[in-house]
């Protein structure tokens, strides 16, 4: 008795162990297809997204201490990682160029297995076909500040017009910061709705700017801050 039912074990541990495997395979061979088609997909996209018309802001026309602002606080290993980091203190689990490929990649993402997709074609298509300056620059242009009316607003020229009235160039560097602060949560941290939270939020970027606050691990993306 003992023995067939030591068998009748073995038996649904082999059938387990195939099916496994078997998923493995299938869930491998469903990444790797996704990866391919997302290479292939990747220089039209970028093409597009940088091209004259879709880029008001140039990586060269942005001054330099406002692009070291904008990766300390949003991708501080952006110019070293391979479009992965989970290891820099306030970098928290998504990358520039992690955030641009949910925006660029998925109709609808959803955490969990979509994000080892993503993560796989941030360090695969992007991160191996498109040099960090060319990321940058569509990422200014395209990141999701909130809305405004009921308008979408993505990168930091429309943000300037829609929430200050100025063009880029104009803001002050406290508008600036207040744009930054909205890219975590852009409608918890609206300047519009939420000024008091967005004002709180700058306060302690500024903190990590100067080097009186340094984020504790790499979940510390608030500085401290219970949210």
């Amino acid at each position: 008795m003992a023995s067939d039912e030591r068998s009748l074990r073995l038996k649904y541990w082999k059938i387990a162990s195939s099916a496994s495997i078997v998923c493995l395979i299938v869930f491998s061979a469903y990444q790797s297809l996704a990866v391919v088609n997302a290479r292939n997909k990747t220089p039209g996209i970028f093409g597009e997204l940088l091209a004259e018309r879709n880029t008001p802001l140039k990586l060269e026309d942005i001054p330099k201490n406002r692009i070291h602002q904008l990766l300390l606080i949003e991708d501080p290993g952006f110019y070293h990682h391979n479009g992965i980091d989970f290891s820099t203190p306030g970098a928290g689990l998504t990358t520039i160029t992690q955030g641009m490929v949910k925006y660029l990649y998925f109709d609808h993402f959803k955490p969990g297995i979509m994000k080892i997709e993503q993560s796989l074609i941030a360090w695969l298509a992007v991160g191996a076909l498109v040099n960090k300056n060319d990321q940058l620059t569509v990422f200014i242009n395209t990141a999701y500040l909130g809305t405004d009316e009921g308008v979408v607003v993505r990168g930091f020229a429309m943000a300037a017009k829609r929430y200050f009235g100025k063009s880029f160039e104009e803001l002050s560097n406290n508008e600036y910061l207040s744009l930054v602060a909205m890219l975590i949560g852009p409608d918890a941290f609206s300047i519009k709705h939420h000024p008091g939270v967005n004002g709180e939020r700058v306060k302690r970027i500024k903190d990590v700017l100067s080097g009186e606050y340094k984020p504790d691990g790499l979940g510390d993306v608030y500085y401290g801050q219970n949210i």
